[in-house]
């Protein structure tokens, strides 16, 4: 059986991202979607509607930043199919340094720039 646990730091962030594959007939789907997490080497992402099936290659972009999109390439690793919120584990398969640079850097950023919520006065 295959291993795909997590290797390495999660950052917990929300970039919107296109997602390219070839279903079962050969025909191309695309979804757009949001990243869950973000790590060094893949990401958890939720699509509303279409879910590539386990094993499939897919080009996975992220768009966050309109001028300077990342594209790279993915396989998918584990389908969570929650009605309500279907997500894709996904380990990349080529362009990580790229996403490095550019993706798992800028989520880094954007986590240390939340400010945490006060905490209520409960006295």
């Amino acid at each position: 059986m295959q291993d795909d646990r997590r290797q390495g730091a999660r950052h917990v962030v929300s970039f919107p991202i296109r997602v390219k594959w070839k279903n079962e007939d050969g025909k191309v789907v695309e979804e757009e979607g949001l990243t869950e997490n973000v790590g060094v080497n893949g990401a958890l992402i939720y699509l509303p509607r279409m879910l590539p099936t386990v094993g499939c290659k897919v080009d996975l972009t992220v768009t966050e930043n309109t001028k300077d999109e990342v594209t790279v390439a993915a396989q998918v690793i584990r389908l969570e199919r929650n009605a309500a919120h279907p997500q894709v584990a996904l380990t990349l398969t080529e362009g990580m340094r790229t996403w490095k640079k550019k993706v798992w850097d800028l989520a880094a950023e954007t986590v240390a720039g939340v400010k945490p919520e006060e905490l209520d006065d409960w006295s």
